[in-house]
């Protein structure tokens, strides 16, 4: 009787009852969209399989907490004739940049860092960093000059901070870095910036590389770890890795360049034994793996009763920080914490929403959240394309209209 009455009250105060999101099971009905029309995604992606442009894809899209849709086409490495599957592994690159970004967020809560903390506070060699008047470019009348202020934490979040990529500290002369704080340190110490922090916008991997250091300095334990406790056992991503094992090697998808019209096998589906693990580029995760991280940011820092982050943070996370400057590479976005943001009618070509947030990696793997439609979106191939490419790609593109256009009710 007790729980009837307690029952009852939280509807009367609009608390909906627990309903967990579970990844297992597909429900359209519940999730308020089309069968019909979600059927035919997988048959449009298949497509472009056909076409020769991609080995597979797997798609998924959820909306009220619900899974609506999850299909595999295609080919996990066609060399072997390895089926795509909706549980393939997959480098899903710069959507690591997100997930870095929340386990820095899980500190600001937690009251560990600041957000306006400049970066030398926690990785002094930054400390006396120039700005180069002349961006890019080197010669006479280019010696460097000092920054107007530190770049700070919020900075590294939105790609605001001037950092480039020549002070990454992943190559060069020089014995390689053995940890992050070596890989960061090396960097720092050569690193010049672009323009004075807080002016302008540049895509820096670098910039979020840094922001892993931030973790394990302000958190007192190595990044891999820190984002293992604090994001992927709480949520449930238990496919989500910086080094694959070994009894889940099989399912990596091989990654394929695309090279006069045909499909050239990239590299082989592992590289064992990885050394650093890569704030910026450097997780392999499922498509549900990838939906559990988003419906969070979506429940506004909870998933299954479990609150990783507040909902301060989401908010702050998916907003757009960078006013008028030019960020992203989509149309009509701004910058948020990793993720860009829909801030114009301009964005809203593909159906999304303003205020949706979205990002893609390299190797076109694409996740996005609409909150006014209560949607979530993953795309997953595997197909080197080089620069921002996969922002704009034919099949992301085409997946995430065709998704908005399942929404029945």
């Amino acid at each position: 009787m007790k729980t009837v009455i307690l029952f009852l009250m939280l509807c009367s105060l609009g608390i909906p009852a627990d309903n967990p999101f579970l990844t297992n099971k597909t429900d359209s009905a519940l999730a308020g969209m089309d069968p019909a029309r979600l059927a035919q995604i997988p048959v449009r992606m298949k497509e472009f399989v056909d076409a020769g442009k991609t080995a597979g894809i797997v798609t998924l899209v959820a909306r009220h907490g619900h899974i609506a849709s999850i299909d595999a086409v295609g080919y996990q490495d066609i060399e072997r004739k390895t089926p795509m599957q909706a549980v393939s592994i997959f480098r899903i690159m710069s959507v690591t940049k997100p997930i870095t970004c929340a386990g820095v967020m899980t500190l600001v809560d937690e009251g560990r860092l600041s957000l306006l903390d400049p970066v030398e506070k926690f990785v002094p060699e930054f400390k006396g960093i120039k700005v180069n008047p002349c961006g890019t470019l080197v010669g006479y009348n280019c010696q460097g000059v000092p920054v107007s202020r530190p770049p700070s934490v919020l900075d590294l979040m939105t790609h605001t901070s001037g950092l480039g990529e020549s002070g990454a500290g992943r190559g060069g002369a020089g014995s390689p870095p053995n940890s992050l704080a070596e890989q960061i340190a090396m960097g720092a110490s050569r690193a010049t910036l672009l323009f004075q922090p807080g002016t302008a916008w540049n895509y820096s991997n670098f910039g979020i590389a840094v922001l892993g250091r931030i973790i394990e300095v302000a958190s007192g334990k190595p990044y891999d770890q820190f984002m293992d406790e604090r994001l992927f056992q709480p949520l449930g991503m238990k496919d989500t890795f910086y080094d694959v094992p070994a009894d889940k090697a099989s399912r990596v998808s091989t990654l394929y360049t695309y090279e006069d019209g045909k499909l050239k096998a990239f590299a082989r589906p592992v590289r064992p034994g990885v050394k650093i693990p890569s704030p910026d580029s450097g997780l392999l995760s499922t498509a549900s793996d990838l939906a559990r991280f988003n419906q969070m940011m979506l429940n506004k820092g909870v998933l299954n009763g479990k609150r990783v982050l507040s909902a301060a943070a989401i908010e702050a996370m998916t907003t757009s920080q960078t006013e008028d400057l030019k960020a992203g590479y989509a149309p009509g976005v701004g910058q948020g914490f990793g993720y860009e943001v829909v801030r114009q009618a301009l964005g809203m070509y593909r159906y999304t929403s303003i205020g949706s947030f979205e990002k893609a990696g390299v190797y076109r793997t694409y996740i996005w959240v609409d909150p006014a439609k209560d949607l979530v979106g993953v795309i997953l191939m595997q197909r080197n394309t080089g620069g921002a490419s996969a922002d704009l790609a034919d099949e992301v593109n085409i997946f995430m209209a065709m998704a908005a256009a399942a929404i029945d009710h």
